[in-house]
């Protein structure tokens, strides 16, 4: 015949380490989505001002285009009238 005696705090405290390790585990889990979520407004907000830039970058063509044909019509006006400084 044999008698074993199991000890209640020894399991306890079995399960408080695992349910420790669980919630460590949980936490790094929801630190990872944290950062995930830093990196992907970054991302967007990296997206959204490049296309500022380019827009801002097209614009600036357009006007630059627009004088350049202002100033050669005006050229070609002062050809035709004998205006220029030729």
């Amino acid at each position: 015949m044999g008698v074993f005696f199991t000890s209640c705090r020894d399991t306890a405290k079995e399960n408080e380490t695992d349910d420790m390790e669980m919630s460590d585990d949980m936490d790094d889990v929801s630190d990872d989505m944290d950062d995930m979520n830093d990196d992907n407004n970054s991302v967007g907000n990296d997206i959204e001002q490049a296309a500022d830039d380019a827009g801002d970058a097209v614009e600036n063509a357009a006007n630059e285009t627009g004088d350049a044909v202002e100033n050669a019509a005006n050229e070609v006006e002062d050809e035709v009238e004998n205006n220029d400084d030729y």
